[in-house]
């Protein structure tokens, strides 16, 4: 599984995350990123948080105004199958390398964006870590950096270790 790095995304905290030319990721996220609210997002295993543009066209196709950035992700991509995606994955992004850790979860600040984007992003298999949703993985991947470097939009990002 391979793709590209459409957009690499940082924030002073909350969203949407703004476009950046380049981003240094270190184990604690990308430099001059943070989150609103470090109890629930952030940490090593939620160092970044990557979500596939197809995943956002299939929202904007049912009505939701968003664009890379707005759901707070500091990775969008383009090329990987939002369904293939599972936790204990390594990428290659850049110089970067990440493990896919879990999904995110629903979340209110996503509630800008309009009234049911949770539901349409999140559902109760996705929940119980069933891939079969149609759901899976709209909301994105946290990951954690297992090696830092650069990420810039344009890099790939492939697949280096399948999950165990």
């Amino acid at each position: 599984m391979t793709g590209v790095v459409v957009q690499v995304s940082v924030s002073p905290g909350g969203v949407p995350k703004r476009a950046v030319a380049e981003g240094f990721l270190t184990r604690a996220g990308f430099e001059e990123d943070a989150c609103s609210h470090p109890g629930i997002h952030g940490g090593p295993n939620q160092a970044i948080l990557l979500v596939t543009s197809e995943g956002i066209e299939e929202l904007m196709e049912q009505g939701y105004a968003l664009f890379p950035g707005a759901l707070g992700e500091n990775l969008t991509t383009k090329g990987l199958d939002r369904r293939q995606l599972r936790a204990g994955q390594r990428f290659r992004a850049g110089e970067a390398i990440i493990e896919l850790t879990r999904l995110r979860g629903p979340c209110n600040a996503l509630d800008i964006y309009g009234p049911g984007i949770q539901q349409a992003i999140f559902d109760k298999q996705t929940g119980k870590g069933e891939v079969s949703s149609p759901r899976w993985a709209l909301s994105g991947f946290y990951g954690a950096v297992v090696q830092p470097g650069f990420v810039r939009p344009g890099d790939a990002i492939t697949l280096l270790e399948q999950a165990a």
